[in-house]
């Protein structure tokens, strides 16, 4: 399956049902107990994750002259939702596909695109992503982590905040503050790879928190960390550009991760009432049942059109600024809503392990307040899609 046009198809193609058919089978051959088990070591999910390489279903939106599908956001997005849809929800495809895949597709240089693409694609190699600060929070611009220029070295010195994943990343990508826009007063920034995380200088602290996911959450310090001259990403002073072109596509997977856990979970609330008997007769009888699971699907359709619309229009290279923000919008709340459904609908079992259903919790609630809230979302929109003034 192919969007590359931007035509949004009305039904789904044969390709896209054999690329969903054979996710679905790989992830199945794991569960969710998987996930769970992995959650709870704060281990990467490496098995599901190597066979996900081996079969190139990482590297679809590489292009193909480094190891990749040549495909596109599209085809990539399809992969995870069949995973969260398999209850495997995988964040790293988010942070080193995702991201990191685009940003050095659209803007790495011709040496760092031989460099690290091929591993991208094979998942041979993982990328994560350190942007937020405690003091910065939404507003990048704040970004106080300078990077100065030292001979043919850039220095690194600050503090980045809920950094995932970085304790089982082979590199990463920082945004850093290079410069200060005399006019404006915001930050002119940069984008540097970050080749080794355990490159002396840096230190990290783990960030206790109650999501339970395989990527575990961190406080990353620079103290003098030396960074090659050709470790910038594009335009020094420019770094917001490239940026963008790797949000866009963290919006997108993110939506997935929170439609296909979705899906899962109505699954299993299905199954479950269609089941249940307490009264002589199953409880998916009763409407104040299969009203809330009605209400959770519908919304969950529209998440989904709004979803494949923006990876349909990143990948015919549109502007998906707008697109992007309403699908991670609209998903992460029919996510969300699908989910407690589902534990409502189980009673007491919805809070049990055994159900699978209460450790997603976390996973799909964040994605309200990153990548980005949704009170921030909302402030794009009314700027940007209905022209009211900049309120924040």
């Amino acid at each position: 399956m192919s969007l590359a046009g931007g035509s949004l198809p009305l039904r789904p193609s044969d390709e896209e049902k054999e690329l969903r058919s054979t996710v679905a089978s790989i992830v199945g051959k794991f569960g969710h107990e998987y996930y769970q088990s992995c959650a709870g070591s704060g281990e990467p999910m490496s098995d599901l994750w190597d066979e996900l390489g081996r079969g190139g279903f990482l590297g679809l939106n590489i292009p193909e002259e480094y190891g990749g599908g040549g495909a596109g956001l599209t085809e990539l997005a399809i992969v995870l939702e069949e995973l969260s849809a398999g209850g495997c929800p995988e964040l790293a495809m988010v942070l080193s596909q995702g991201i990191g895949g685009s940003v050095l597709t659209l803007h790495g240089s011709a040496e760092q695109k031989e460099r690290y693409l091929p591993g991208i694609a094979s998942g041979a190699e993982k990328f994560v992503f350190a942007l937020t600060e405690p003091d910065a929070g939404s507003n990048s611009h704040n970004v106080s982590t300078w990077a100065k220029r030292d001979g043919d070295n850039w220095v690194v010195r600050g503090t980045k905040y809920y950094i995932s994943g970085v304790d089982h990343c082979d590199h990463f990508l920082l945004v850093a503050r290079t410069g200060t826009d005399e006019r404006t007063g915001r930050g002119r920034l940069t984008l540097f790879i970050v080749d080794d995380p355990n490159t002396p200088g840096l230190s990290r602290q783990l960030i206790p928190t109650a999501l339970q996911a395989p990527e575990r959450q961190f406080t990353l310090f620079f103290d003098d960390v030396r960074l090659p001259a050709d470790a910038v990403v594009g335009e020094v002073g420019q770094g917001l550009v490239a940026l963008f072109d790797g949000l866009n596509p963290e919006r997108v997977l993110s939506a997935v991760i929170c439609t296909g856990v979705a899906r899962y979970a109505l699954d299993k609330a299905v199954r479950y009432v269609s089941e249940r008997n307490v009264w002589g007769v199953p409880v998916g009888t009763y409407q104040g049942v299969q009203h809330p699971l009605a209400e959770a699907a519908i919304e969950l359709a529209a998440a989904r059109e709004m979803t494949w619309r923006a990876a349909a229009e990143f990948d015919a290279g549109l502007p998906a600024g707008e697109v992007a923000n309403m699908a991670k919008f609209l998903a992460s709340r029919a996510g969300h809503k699908a989910l407690d459904t589902a534990i409502q609908m189980h009673g007491g079992n919805g809070m049990a392990h055994e159900y699978g259903l209460a450790d997603l919790w976390g996973i799909v609630r964040l994605q309200q307040v990153a990548p980005v809230s949704t009170q921030m979302v909302l402030n794009y929109i009314a700027q940007h899609t209905l022209g009211l003034p900049r309120s924040y």
